[in-house]
């Protein structure tokens, strides 16, 4: 098959978890045998076309003319992506266009519509589910080009069972336009690791002090106060312990804050932004590795420190509760409660045959359960089941604006989340 992929962020451009998540199933498309093209945004220091893994990448310039604001960066974003993609679909047949999040949706669904090409959509997040609800008209129009997006699709793809739920609720996407295909990881990405080890972990701690590491976004979110609200806990049983916070994000200022007023010190030391050869070497040496979300639809993180050799503690929240069971692969507490943080991460650095045990069992898990070329062949089938619908919905398009026309003059009458078909 030839797949078009649309995408607001794409390796080295990495703002969130969907960047390596589109890289990481296109190449693994590209193995099973399939030609995928990339179109994405502007990372400056790369050639605007190129080749990375086996797909071919394009990127459009988003930054002329200078936008007056957030949102119509993102309109003049897309207005680059519908250009570019136009010359691409007049040069080639492609089988499909498959668009990621709601920053694309205004160019899915030109595209889909001018050259006549099936829709699929993933949906990584919901406006919603971040901010535990809408509460202002930036977040309602957010909403509004979500829904957008997931009624052009022909099938929407969500990465977990706790994503396919939100989707019913809030947008009452049908059940057999969406499909749960989970996101996977490679562990040989995480094998890249400073050399000389246990030197340069003297840089970050000291020889007797237990590493307790987050690595991610500063948004409410990710839970990083919760972390930092269970640290005097963690210290009173486990003095040795040293929290790393890497990381950037609007909450970076008020988190450090947090540290100081309560008193936590050179008990905690925030990294900031980390290139992927430091994560790694941070989650080989990490004694715990802790992800404390209030909103996580999926949880690539989880499984990145897995990757990377820790043992991870996370909250019984969205995807974190399909991928991290409890005492199997990894410790859970109780979302949003700091003293039940506490607890699993003095347990975790108490009982280190615990750790040992959960290591093991999850990088087994890495290989039977997320690996990227089982999710590619389930993407794969679920681009099949969608391609044959095609002449039948150009057919029942044609059908119902010429019933339209013949009895009321109007537009085609479609159920509310049937847009695709």
């Amino acid at each position: 098959m030839k797949i078009l992929m649309l995408t607001w962020e794409y390796p080295p451009k990495v703002v969130g978890g969907l960047a390596r998540a589109v890289a990481d199933l296109s190449q693994a498309l590209v193995a099973l045998g399939h030609e995928v093209s990339v179109l994405t945004t502007d990372a400056p220091e790369l050639e605007r076309s190129a080749y990375a893994g086996g797909v071919r990448v394009y990127r459009v310039n988003q930054f002329l003319p200078k936008s007056l604001g957030f949102l119509e960066e993102v309109h003049l974003q897309n207005y680059h992506l519908i250009q570019k993609g136009i010359e691409l679909l007049s040069q080639g047949s492609f089988d499909l266009i498959h668009a990621h999040d709601w920053l694309v949706a205004p160019a899915a669904k030109v595209l889909k519509h001018a050259f006549q090409i099936p829709l699929v959509c993933t949906i990584h997040a919901t406006e919603w589910g971040r901010n535990n609800g809408l509460h202002n008209d930036l977040q309602r129009h957010i909403s509004d080009l979500e829904w957008w997006l997931t009624y052009e699709a022909y099938r929407v793809i969500c990465c977990s069972e706790y994503m396919r739920a939100e989707l019913r609720k809030i947008f009452q996407v049908p059940a057999d336009k969406l499909t749960v295909i989970p996101n996977g990881v490679r562990p040989e990405n995480f094998a890249s690791v400073h050399p000389h080890l246990d030197q340069w972990r003297n840089q970050w701690a000291a020889p007797e002090e237990e590493i307790v590491l987050f690595v991610g976004r500063h948004v409410y979110e990710k839970g990083v106060d919760l972390l930092l609200a269970a640290a005097p806990k963690v210290l009173a049983h486990r003095p040795q312990a040293k929290f790393i916070i890497a990381g950037m994000g609007p909450c970076h200022d008020d988190l450090k804050r947090q540290a100081w007023e309560l008193g936590l010190g050179a008990k905690v030391f925030f990294a900031g932004f980390v290139d992927d050869r430091t994560r790694n070497s941070l989650y080989q040496l990490a004694e715990a590795a802790v992800f404390p979300s209030r909103y996580e639809p999926f949880g690539l993180v989880a499984l990145e420190a897995m990757a990377g050799g820790a043992p991870v503690v996370v909250s019984d929240v969205g995807g974190f509760a399909e991928t991290v069971q409890h005492e199997v692969n990894g410790l859970t507490f109780y979302a949003g409660n700091a003293n039940s943080l506490a607890d699993n991460i003095i347990r975790l650095l108490r009982d280190k045959l615990l750790a040992r045990r959960l290591r093991e069992r999850a990088a087994r898990d890495l290989v039977e359960r997320f690996d990227w070329q089982q999710i590619a062949r389930r993407t794969v089938e679920s681009y099949r089941e969608t391609v044959p619908r095609r002449e039948t919905t150009v057919l029942y398009d044609r059908y119902q604006l010429t019933t339209e026309a013949l009895h009321k003059g109007g537009s085609v009458h479609e159920s509310r989340n049937h847009g695709g078909w």
